[in-house]
């Protein structure tokens, strides 16, 4: 009976030690998430539209060098420059007339390509209601640690993004999946960027919390392209997002620079439009909410506090068999199981068994330790209940 109750002893203790809280993250200071997501959606197709596509393609190249691995990037795009006949420049997209950096490149993972870029697809990967046939790298695999940068580029109007011009996106349709994912716990901080005419329309509609979003111009005012490139035939980049990617270039993985620094570099007279940012959703101020939170990636990670909330003391192999020995003497004096283990010292005890913050090595082992002893439990309280009933 001695095996036995120090079996169920073990059993009992290793479940006790399983309830972990964790009790913090370590990371930035003011932010609490522990991931970052980017969707990044060029609306339209077509050579004449060059430069959406060289928007999302430059919104990528930046995100990608500041730290969100492409499992974490989701891309909508028609994809029909690079490659087009009329391409002077064959297997290139270039954002600037000099033609100094190659957006496309060779290192590029188009997600949602040509006919898949549609209003269905892009909400649902936003509310997560997508097939089970569908690849995990299409897939928003969020939750309520993640950061989620969401930038879309395209033709537009009051309350309205065109899809390929087949289909249209409306205020209403982006501010209700934003809530279902919300609701569905989908995301820690949101933020919103579009850049199409009249685009401070499209984020009118948001009401879910922790939202931030901007846009590159007010109602009935048009969002115009920044330069053409004559060689390539077509305008390359819009204005807003050259103003924006201009910044960006400033930043690093370190950076300390926050929205409201990027906010306060917005120049209408350069733009040629007036961007709006909207914050009343969003609960941290503008001045502790860095770049990097929505445009970098995050190595944070969360603490778990020791068992029973205090370090455990080191003990030595004597104590050990001292406690173990003490408590054989113990169970002989008292009939009850739990008579006995009140008598233990459960500082020593524990400690033996691995759970102080001294045997972090040893935690390998003390899992398998855990599975063994229950599996071992079990198979001795059932002989015990087999013997019984005979």
């Amino acid at each position: 009976m001695l095996a036995l109750r120090l079996i169920l002893l073990l059993c009992l203790t290793f479940l006790a030690g399983a309830r972990e809280e964790p009790i913090g993250s370590l990371g930035r200071q003011g932010s609490s998430h522990t991931n970052n997501w980017a969707v990044l959606v060029c609306a339209s197709r077509y050579w004449f539209n060059y430069r959406h596509m060289a928007n999302a393609l430059g919104m990528y190249r930046t995100v990608k060098r500041l730290g969100i691995p492409d499992s974490n990037i989701i891309l909508m795009l028609a994809d029909d420059a690079a490659c087009n006949p009329r391409n002077k420049f064959p297997g290139c997209v270039y954002a600037n007339p000099g033609r100094n950096l190659d957006l496309y490149g060779d290192n590029i993972e188009v997600d949602y390509r040509g006919n898949e870029v549609t209003v269905e697809n892009f909400l649902r990967v936003l509310t997560g209601r997508v097939e089970p046939s569908v690849p995990r790298s299409k897939r928003l695999l969020t939750d309520d640690r993640s950061n989620v940068f969401i930038f879309m580029t395209g033709h537009g109007g009051n309350e309205f993004l065109k899809f390929q011009d087949n289909e249209e996106i409306s205020a209403f349709d982006i501010a209700d999946a934003v809530a279902q994912m919300w609701e569905k716990k989908r995301y820690n901080e949101l933020f919103f960027m579009i850049d199409t005419c009249q685009a401070n329309t499209m984020y009118s509609k948001f009401y879910s919390p922790n939202v931030l979003a901007t846009g590159s111009s007010v109602i009935h005012e048009n969002s115009y392209s920044y330069e053409n490139d004559y060689d390539i035939g077509v305008a390359v980049i819009d204005s807003y997002t050259h103003y924006v990617l201009e910044f960006m270039e400033g930043i690093n993985k370190t950076s300390q620079t926050t929205m409201e620094d990027l906010f306060n570099t917005y120049d209408p007279v350069k733009i040629r439009s007036h961007p709006g940012v909207r914050s009343d959703l969003f609960e941290r101020d503008l001045r502790d909410t860095l770049v990097t939170d929505f445009f970098g990636g995050v190595a944070q990670v969360e603490v778990l506090p020791p068992l029973n909330g205090s370090p455990r003391p080191r003990v030595s192999f004597d104590e050990i068999m001292s406690e173990t020995a003490e408590f054989g003497v113990h169970q002989e004096k008292e009939s009850g199981l739990v008579a006995s283990v009140g008598d233990i010292n459960w500082h020593v005890f524990l400690a033996a068994l691995g759970e102080g913050p001294q045997s972090e090595v040893g935690r390998p082992f003390v899992r398998k330790a855990r599975t063994w002893a229950s599996t071992l439990a079990v198979l001795v309280m059932g002989c015990w209940v087999a013997t019984r009933r005979k």
